[in-house]
């Protein structure tokens, strides 16, 4: 079963600790669980949350894992799988990576040729709700897929990629998709302010709104084109509205941002090769 497998996680900050916390929800015994971060402060909040094996070590923590769910920042990633492999031995379990621009060759290469799978979440994994892209290296197999699914899922929805490089498009769709919201609905409260409502209304009218949006975006089963089309009345004020971003090249501004991301994101990881 797959609840069967003994999961390792480097690194125990927001990403890590919240995935923990969906494997728990989600049915997975925390006895097959295990927290690895060097921070006190960190295994004392992952401790308070849930009865799962805690240790400071990566020698302690990685030996009879079935998979390793690499959580930790980019920068610290080098000396991390340097201490992997040398407490692995002969041992090769799955390595599942959640470190940004570290490509699946680098890690394989550096651990020995482990199976590796890279995926790419994004902030909303905190709430339960988040977007994932995964990639599996060629010798990854069935069973292994499944179980990095099965990780993914307890944050949120998950997708397979065909190509590795199309994750340097999620990054730019959804990995750092959150803060294109954000920036819109931080737009909408200060002109609505601008307009003449009250802090308080223009906060709560922009996010219900950009909620209630979501929702049916995700609810009714209509795509984004028809469900603006419905709110879009001819000769009305939604569509002076839309006239205005169109005019304004909303359009080409947004490809011209996605690009430089996904470009910055290709640049990363050929400086971590």
């Amino acid at each position: 079963m797959i609840q069967d497998h003994k999961i390792t996680f480097l690194g125990c900050g927001n990403m890590g600790t919240s995935l923990i916390s969906g494997l728990v929800a989600n049915g997975h015994p925390a006895s097959s669980l295990c927290g690895v971060d060097p921070d006190e402060s960190q295994r004392r909040r992952l401790a308070d949350r849930h009865d799962i094996r805690i240790t400071a070590t990566i020698a302690e923590g990685v030996p009879g894992a079935d998979v390793i769910v690499l959580a930790v920042k980019p920068q610290t990633v080098p000396a991390a799988l340097a201490e992997v492999k040398q407490a692995l031995q002969t041992e090769r379990p799955l390595v599942l990576s959640i470190a940004a621009g570290i490509r699946i060759a680098t890690i394989s290469r550096a651990l020995g040729g482990c199976p590796v799978v890279r995926a790419m979440p994004n902030t909303p994994a905190l709430l339960g709700a988040g977007a994932t892209g995964l990639y599996a290296a060629a010798d990854v197999g069935a069973d292994q897929r499944r179980l990095a699914m099965h990780i993914m899922q307890a944050a949120g929805v998950a997708v397979w990629l065909d190509d590795e490089s199309q994750l340097d498009a999620v990054t730019a769709v959804s990995g750092s998709g959150p803060a294109y919201f954000f920036l819109v609905v931080e737009l909408l409260e200060k002109m609505a302010a601008e307009m003449g409502l009250s802090r308080e209304q223009a906060h709560l009218l922009s996010v219900e709104t950009a909620f209630g949006a979501a929702r049916m975006l995700k609810e009714t089963g209509e795509d984004a084109a028809t469900l603006r089309q419905r709110v879009t009345s001819p000769g009305g004020t939604t569509e002076k509205a839309l006239q205005v971003f169109r005019e304004g090249g909303l359009e080409p501004l947004l490809r011209r941002a996605l690009t430089a991301c996904r470009d910055r994101s290709v640049e990363l990881a050929e400086q971590g090769d």
